[in-house]
């Protein structure tokens, strides 16, 4: 038997492949450029950052932006509190999304339709952000760490993505042999479903991880403890206090202020999205697969 021979492309084939690897060339560059050019600027000195002298490749290499961010004892505070609110913030949205998507998707529940539908009610429609406050107020939230935990612990979106995996990933079939086992709920949801759904939650986890690390509005709203400030918002009072002055200055002072701002921004970006950067690797194979969620079933 002869060896099979190589399907040779025709030359519109060749062209649409030459077109998409120029964009995706493209979409590289654009990522790719930004991102090199924010790590040699925070490498670099004050005044080559502040006359824009760097460009891919730090210039008068320092360090002096890290030793200013690294030197506020707050930043080391507010690190701990981050990896708090994103680790137990995480833990407990994807508790949450999974024990309402679950039943959610489940055709025996009754009312499934109108839950849903109310749910993404509180998609389209929200309370606003000072009866939210008020909430938060009542609830005895406010200026503990669980005010940027519980309001924000269940995602209408992270909720759809989990019950529209339940529902094509998991056969009624199995769920109908199980009980025949006498499987309960809760065992079968512990020992069949999460085992089968760990793409879905690996997204899901992410979503989540992503949203607590960065997020620094709620912490601006809820909190007056700079015990309990997270990472961001230390980060933009640092950055705050090195724009602004209060009373006159010398200007070589104003100067070194200014040039001091700038760097600090490349420095801040750098240290803020380190953790993010880091964790991405390890579930990327999971979320290569949790994106074609309830694409395809088979």
């Amino acid at each position: 038997m002869s060896t099979a021979q190589r399907i040779r492309e025709s030359r519109s084939d060749r062209m649409f492949m030459f077109c998409v690897y120029l964009l995706l060339t493209v979409f590289l560059l654009v990522v790719l450029l930004p991102l090199l050019y924010i790590v040699a600027s925070s490498f670099s000195s004050p005044q080559a950052v502040s006359s824009g002298r760097v460009l891919l490749w730090p210039v008068d290499f320092s360090l002096r932006g890290y030793h200013a961010v690294f030197e506020n004892p707050q930043v080391v505070q507010g690190y701990a509190n981050s990896l708090f609110y994103t680790v137990v913030g995480t833990i407990v949205s994807v508790t949450m999304t999974i024990a309402i998507a679950y039943p959610l998707s489940r055709r025996t529940l009754v009312g499934r339709n109108l839950v849903m539908t109310l749910i993404l009610f509180t998609m389209l429609f929200t309370g606003g952000l000072i009866p939210t406050y008020l909430v938060v107020q009542q609830a005895g939230l406010l200026d503990t760490r669980w005010a940027l935990i519980i309001p924000q612990a269940i995602g209408v979106w992270q909720v759809i993505i989990a019950r529209t995996y339940f529902r094509t990933a998991i056969p009624e079939e199995l769920v109908e042999a199980s009980q025949l086992d006498g499987c309960g709920d809760l065992r079968f949801l512990w020992s069949v479903v999460i085992p089968l759904a760990k793409p879905m939650i690996a997204v899901v986890a992410l979503m989540y991880a992503i949203m607590q690390w960065n997020s620094y509005f709620d912490a601006l709203i809820y909190l007056k403890n700079p015990d309990l400030f997270p990472l961001q918002l230390v980060l933009r009072n640092i950055l705050i206090l090195n724009t602004t002055g209060g009373g006159a200055v010398d200007a070589s002072v104003a100067l070194q202020r200014r040039e001091m701002a700038d760097l600090l921004k490349y420095s801040l970006i750098v240290v803020a999205s380190v953790p993010v950067l880091l964790i991405y690797p390890f579930v990327a194979r999971y979320f290569t697969k949790g994106i074609l969620i309830g694409a395809v079933k088979g």
